[in-house]
């Protein structure tokens, strides 16, 4: 799995209230979600920003409550992944079960900029900066949790197998 998207930088610890503000917790609809996608931190976010973009931030990216509405916000909005050289612990599980990628990258925050165009392997870990010919190294994707992200998350993989 490839992805290629153009840059979104955000800084450290952003918590899932920047990622869904809790104004908006009273829906569980993903479209309703994505449409307030990083709104605290970047209020102009869900208008400039185009479906396959990615997100890159700094250290404890999920930090907060352990809502699911964040990973899901961030997915239905169309982002294809978030790198970031730390996840909080429930929020990289979430991610997962809801079938975000996210890359844990200790160098890529400093070697991106926002608006650089970046190619992510899935499979390889590998982190091209195709702006800026700069390549950084993430852990990979293993293949069965690739499937999951395929399948669309985690109750989608378990409908997918039990038929």
């Amino acid at each position: 799995m490839k992805l290629r998207g153009t840059v979104w930088k955000f800084g450290a610890d952003v918590d899932t209230d920047a990622i869904i503000p809790a104004r908006y917790l009273n829906t569980s609809d993903p479209a309703e979600l994505a449409k307030h996608c990083m709104e605290d931190a970047d209020p102009e976010f869900v208008t400039r920003m185009r479906p396959g973009d990615i997100i890159l931030a700094d250290k404890n990216f999920g930090c907060g409550s352990s809502r699911e509405h964040a990973p899901i916000a961030i997915k239905a909005a169309g982002v294809a992944c978030v790198i970031a050289p730390s996840f909080a612990r429930i929020f990289y599980r979430n991610a997962f079960n809801m079938g975000l990628p996210i890359f844990e990258s200790s160098d890529a925050y400093a070697g991106i900029e926002q608006g650089d165009e970046v190619e992510v392997d899935a499979g390889t870990g590998v982190i091209r900066n195709l702006t800026r010919a700069a390549e950084f190294r993430a852990e990979p994707i293993p293949p069965f949790m690739q499937q999951l992200i395929a399948d669309g998350g985690l109750m989608a993989h378990i409908a997918k197998r039990g038929s």
